[in-house]
């Protein structure tokens, strides 16, 4: 995995050495379990997927988290990504919409022995709002526009990474907020991504 992300452009050796680090077949489901260190990516439950390292990798990378930083995930999936995260900052907020995703990245997590993150399963549009603002935060999900509530939740100076389009046709999108607004710092890679779901003004739901 380390290698396929190097080849596609991801320098942060940090970044490197965590992916390098993190057991992939524990985060994926039993089934996909045999082809998992392809650099490609992996489908979950309902119609769900996580994307192929290098992309995770660079991603990350744009988000520039120092070991201080606090972050928000939206889409944890089955926790690859989480655990990521947490390898590279001082903690994690997750939220995925499905309540057996939420469950199964817990346990991967702690399988893993990742004690910096937290995952809920809950509507990703309302973010984490009583843990922000977030150094850093990322979408996992194509969505026509950066949620607003996420965009209030993210620090000054802060960076998010969110895929801006549509399922079929998405760009993934570093943004920086600066005064209190957000900016577009640059554009990744253009990439295909499960829509975002939520977004009728759901809460967070129940951690379990």
């Amino acid at each position: 995995m380390r290698d396929a992300a190097a080849e596609q452009g991801v320098a942060d050796r940090r970044v490197l050495d965590a992916l390098a680090g993190i057991p992939r077949e524990l985060f994926v489901p039993e089934s996909e379990a045999a082809d998992v260190y392809q650099d490609r990516p992996v489908s979950l439950p309902h119609d769900q997927t996580t994307s192929q390292p290098s992309l995770i990798a660079a991603m990350v990378e744009a988000l520039e988290l120092d070991s201080d930083d606090v972050a928000l995930e939206i889409g944890a999936g089955y926790g690859f990504q989480t655990a990521l995260l947490a390898a590279l900052c001082r903690y994690v907020w997750a939220i995925e919409w499905w309540s057996d995703l939420a469950h199964a990245a817990r346990a991967n997590l702690a399988a893993h022995g990742v004690s910096n993150a937290e995952v809920a399963a809950g509507d990703g549009h309302a973010g984490w709002p009583e843990h922000a603002p977030f150094h850093g935060i990322i979408i996992s999900a194509a969505t026509p526009q950066v949620p607003p509530g996420l965009t209030q939740q993210l620090a000054e100076g802060g960076r998010l990474v969110a895929p801006v389009g549509s399922r079929s046709s998405a760009l993934v999108t570093v943004y920086d907020q600066q005064q209190g607004r957000l900016r577009v710092r640059r554009e990744l890679v253009p990439a295909r991504f499960v829509e975002m779901a939520g977004g009728d003004g759901g809460e967070r739901r129940t951690r379990r």
